[in-house]
């Protein structure tokens, strides 16, 4: 049986709610939200899911189905937009963003691409970035690993980084946690120092070619691969979570 490079990197998303209780699960792109689908499904079952329009649902809806679709999920409570703000302010959220920029400290934009005051490339705005990262833990999501994403300095900070929460005084980060970033070629998390390096590679993935698509050095050592999905998780996403091979339009098989 081949397993896809986008069901490995599925699982290493899964792992990042991995006991992580009762939180609601923020996943941003394909993958991450097959990931959140999964940790419900096997090793998270208090995991709290979202059908990603108005409603928190016990049985996580195939990809690209909403509760009002009907089907097997059924409607645990309704979630309008305000009280997500409540949620993410109390902490018990746990997210998983997308990044256009992400430095060796984990500071990461999705605002724009240039000067501020004259960006070459105008992209979503700071979103939730700040919110997320000074209530609960985030990781990162990036679909294609390369040196315009990891960069030595981010044109603007949204998602604050170690080094930032780590100089700030006072209370106000005193929650910030980054925790992993997944890419299409491999799991990289902070040392003690706070800066990224590389956990673990994808099967068939050298640390060698991690490098070489990253825009800083990047410490190795320990670094192991990136474990295959079981036959279980592999059924859950192929038949229950993702029947229609959404994933593959993310990362191609």
């Amino acid at each position: 049986m081949e397993i896809t490079r986008a069901e490995v990197c599925a699982v290493a998303c899964a792992g990042v709610w991995r006991d992580a209780g009762e939180v609601l699960a923020h996943a941003v792109g394909t993958i991450p939200a097959i990931g959140a689908r999964l940790a419900r499904l096997t090793t998270s079952p208090d995991l709290v899911l979202s059908d990603g329009e108005a409603y928190f649902v016990s049985d996580p809806p195939p990809l690209g189905q909403s509760a009002a679709d009907g089907g097997s999920a059924v409607v645990e409570s309704w979630v309008p937009y305000r009280r997500v703000f409540d949620i993410v302010g109390s902490g018990r959220r746990q997210s998983m963003m997308g990044a256009s920029q992400i430095d060796p400290y984990g500071n990461q934009n999705i605002s724009l691409i240039g000067d501020w005051r004259r960006p070459r490339r105008q992209l979503i705005g700071v979103r939730g970035a700040p919110g997320n990262t000074a209530n609960h833990r985030t990781d990162y999501w990036v679909a294609r690993h390369s040196p315009k994403v990891f960069v030595e300095k981010v044109d603007v900070v949204c998602g604050v980084g170690n080094d930032r929460a780590r100089a700030q005084r006072g209370q106000a980060l005193r929650f910030h946690h980054l925790g992993v970033v997944v890419t299409n070629l491999a799991v990289l998390d902070y040392g003690q120092d706070g800066r990224l390096r590389i956990r673990s590679t994808h099967p068939g993935v050298t640390v060698d070619e991690v490098r070489r698509s990253t825009g800083f050095d990047l410490d190795a050592t320990g670094a192991t691969e990136t474990r295959l999905p079981s036959e279980e998780e592999l059924r859950l996403v192929r038949e229950v979570i993702d029947p229609r091979g959404t994933r593959d339009r993310e990362i191609p098989a």
